[in-house]
């Protein structure tokens, strides 16, 4: 990841407004280029990978996945992928707008800048602090791919990203620590259950490698895939400790075994199973 920028205040404030509430966002912004932009070529070869490891992303990312400068790994990236010729757009803006409708990412709608741009690629980026946090190439008239559309594309970890814009829905719960400070979801997440599935009631807490499930209204009472039941008013047990990590009114608390996630709110402590087994539904 190349070193940290120093965007101008103007650009800050732009991609602010774009990505607030109400108003649609402005997808291009104007703003003054960092002293040090992303000099690589913008046309790497890219590679998919089987697996999600940083390694594994920034091989299928290309210039997008080596243009980020995030303060954790890459989160997500990937490219290639091809648009007919009724998809490609007239300018690399409409370009942008595609890897929008294609992918429905976990990224801002707006408050992207133009950090380089050659006759057949352009490189937009999304600011943070003056750090780029999510990277998109656009192509011009690619093989069977006329026009401008996404070729390679990467992010930082979410929880990199300012608080105004993941609160909306679709994006995962976002977890402080005992100071306040955001933690990648990459080390903790939480999520509402799929409503298709009706488990909307259900909340599943990824810790690491483990899952915790609360379910205050049942939905998997008598499925085996859980550790145990989920409770809504237990003690505290006594070899429990204060992991640090926050979530609006939530504390989380875990004991040496890790079968059960114990979290205090302001009504109590509730007990969360640790998921065996992954659920699935149709």
């Amino acid at each position: 990841m190349r070193g940290g920028l120093v965007a101008a205040t103007v650009l800050v404030m732009a991609a602010a407004v774009a990505c607030g509430g109400g108003s649609r966002p402005v997808v291009v912004v104007e703003g003054t280029p960092p002293a040090t932009p992303y000099q690589g070529p913008l046309d790497i070869p890219t590679k998919e990978v089987d697996g999600s490891t940083p390694q594994a992303l920034r091989t299928a990312s290309g210039a997008a996945g080596r243009a980020l400068e995030c303060d954790g790994e890459i989160y997500w990236g990937g490219g290639p992928d091809g648009w007919n010729s009724d998809d490609g757009g007239d300018s690399p803006e409409d370009g942008l707008r595609l890897f929008f409708r294609m992918f429905d990412p976990e990224v801002p709608r707006g408050g992207y800048r133009v950090e380089r741009r050659e006759a057949d690629r352009v490189l937009y980026s999304y600011d943070v602090g003056g750090r780029t946090k999510v990277a998109v190439v656009v192509a011009k008239d690619q093989k069977d791919r006329p026009g401008w559309g996404p070729e390679t594309h990467a992010t930082c970890d979410p929880s990199e990203l300012p608080a105004s814009v993941t609160s909306g829905p679709g994006w995962p719960d976002i977890w402080t620590d005992a100071h306040g400070r955001r933690v990648p979801v990459a080390t903790i997440t939480s999520s509402s259950g799929p409503e298709h599935c009706g488990w909307q009631s259900a909340v599943f807490l990824t810790l690491g490698d483990r899952t915790y499930v609360r379910d205050p209204h049942g939905v998997f009472a008598d499925d085996s895939a859980l550790a145990g039941r989920y409770r809504d008013d237990v003690p505290m047990p006594a070899d429990a400790h204060d992991t640090g990590y926050r979530l609006r009114d939530w504390r989380l608390w875990l004991t040496d075994d890790g079968d059960t996630a114990y979290v205090r709110t302001s009504h109590g402590v509730e007990a969360w199973p640790k998921e065996r087994r992954r659920f699935a539904c149709d």
